[in-house]
């Protein structure tokens, strides 16, 4: 077991992990971080766009996403005064260093995207 500190200075925050694919898992993990992350890819963002990009996604599950990528130190928000004042989400650097291990999942996923379809589909008969 990996321990990354203590959990109650965090505020409950998840700090022991089974594994090191764990912590990965646990940055990355969930439905819609990754496709924040494909759209932080392309630029900076604000909070409106990235709603308009992935439209399935609600408000309140956008901006808790965006809250936990930025505790983890994956993306960055930059609070622009004016009128209307503006939030900007950026990928940071330690975010940009995702890329790899990205990669490699999706290079794993066009591999045996048939064969996990094929799979699927002779259970569901």
């Amino acid at each position: 077991m990996i321990d990354v500190g203590d959990r109650s200075a965090l505020g409950g925050v998840e700090t022991e992990f089974s594994c090191s694919a764990d912590v990965t898992l646990s940055v990355i993990g969930g439905k819609w971080k990754l496709l924040i992350y494909n759209r932080l890819q392309r630029g900076v963002s604000r909070f409106g766009h990235l709603r308009r990009a992935l439209p399935r996604i609600t408000q309140t599950v956008l901006a808790t996403q965006l809250r936990e990528m930025e505790r983890d130190g994956i993306v960055s928000r930059t609070i622009h005064a004016g009128s209307p004042p503006g939030v900007e989400y950026a990928l940071t650097d330690f975010g940009r260093s995702l890329q790899d291990v990205l990669d490699v999942m999706a290079r794993w996923g066009e591999e045996y995207h048939a064969q996990v379809v094929a799979k699927r589909t002779s259970q569901a008969v």
